[in-house]
């Protein structure tokens, strides 16, 4: 299944920065996602960005992941010659991965 049937994502950029938060839609989906949705995963799910490193940080009380990929915008939203890839759009990316 898609993430998108398990969950929503929120993100947002500061520079070239892009954090993800991902947040399942119940308790049940948020274990399926903090066993399936590691850091490196979501690194090789972008492997045209220039990420350096993803971190990612665990939200229990919000049923959340938040993932902060760096150097994803390669320099930000001001300095990069691609269009739209700043960080609202690679959310609703995000949610196309498969989930067990």
């Amino acid at each position: 299944m898609l993430l998108r049937e398990l969950a929503h994502a929120r993100s947002g950029d500061k520079g070239a920065t892009s954090d993800i938060s991902v947040v399942a839609f119940d308790a049940a989906a948020y274990d399926r996602l903090q066993d399936q949705l590691s850091a490196d995963r979501v690194r090789e799910f972008f492997p045209d960005l220039p990420i350096s490193a993803v971190d990612r940080y665990e939200l229990p009380q919000l049923h959340a992941l938040k993932f902060v990929l760096h150097g994803a915008l390669g320099g930000g939203v001001t300095r990069t010659l691609n269009l739209d890839a700043h960080g609202k759009s690679l959310s609703s990316c995000l949610l196309a991965i498969h989930i067990d």
